[in-house]
């Protein structure tokens, strides 16, 4: 069995087309959101480099610099989130992981997947409206003082630094390699077994060097704080 369990063949009852359509959707989505995750882990850390200059900072102008950034944001970071967090909810409330009955690794890595896309739903929620100032001023972010905003963010309380952001960074790690993995069988890009273990290898690396940005930047911004 591949990691998929034999029930999402048909989710909920979709046809063969429209369950053909709509997974490639949640994939090609997924890609967009990975790609955007590795980029906003290697931002966050350069929070390592210190404030001599702020090499933070200045990446941080980069980006508020793009031309009509609300708009790029929802075309290409919002929405693929909504629509891969909605779609990827219901393959998690509608699947049957078979763990039990075929103890196999990989059955294993997508029981994981679905355990990880939970716990980071919720992650992105919290930490995108408290970025955004709705949970109250302490935790929002302000662009035009990057570094100060994140490290008062993350020392708001010992949760965050020690359990909320360190889960919600391990569950961002796995769920992007395991999903750039998956995605590539998605598409036809690795069918062979030999195909799926040498690209198996580096999403390996990609989870490793997501990781050590993630825990850099974590480590950095308390630090700085």
């Amino acid at each position: 069995m591949s990691q998929a369990s034999a029930s999402e063949t048909h989710l909920g009852g979709l046809s063969g087309q429209n369950y053909f359509l709509l997974r490639r959707l949640h994939s090609f989505t997924g890609i967009i959101f990975g790609g955007y995750l590795v980029v906003h882990f290697v931002v966050n850390a350069t929070l390592i480099e210190g404030t001599n200059p702020d090499i933070y900072q200045i990446q941080v102008n980069k980006i508020h610099a793009i031309p009509f950034l609300t708009a790029v944001e929802w075309l290409f970071i919002y929405l693929p989130i909504l629509y891969h967090t909605v779609y990827g909810t219901w393959i998690t409330f509608t699947g049957m992981p078979n763990v039990t009955h075929y103890p196999f690794g990989k059955n294993y890595f997508y029981l994981m997947q679905r355990v990880s896309a939970i716990i980071l739903a919720v992650f992105i929620l919290f930490h995108v409206f408290a970025m955004k100032g709705l949970l109250g001023p302490t935790l929002s972010f302000d662009p035009h003082q990057a570094t100060d905003s994140v490290s008062h963010h993350i020392n708001a309380s010992f949760l965050l630094k020690y359990i909320v952001y360190p889960i919600g960074i391990l569950a961002a790690c796995y769920h992007l390699a395991n999903g750039f993995w998956t995605a590539a069988i998605t598409w036809g890009l690795t069918i062979s077994a030999g195909a799926q273990r040498r690209w198996g290898v580096v999403c390996i690396g990609i989870f490793l060097v997501t990781l050590v940005c993630g825990f850099l930047a974590l480590g950095a911004a308390i630090h700085h704080g």
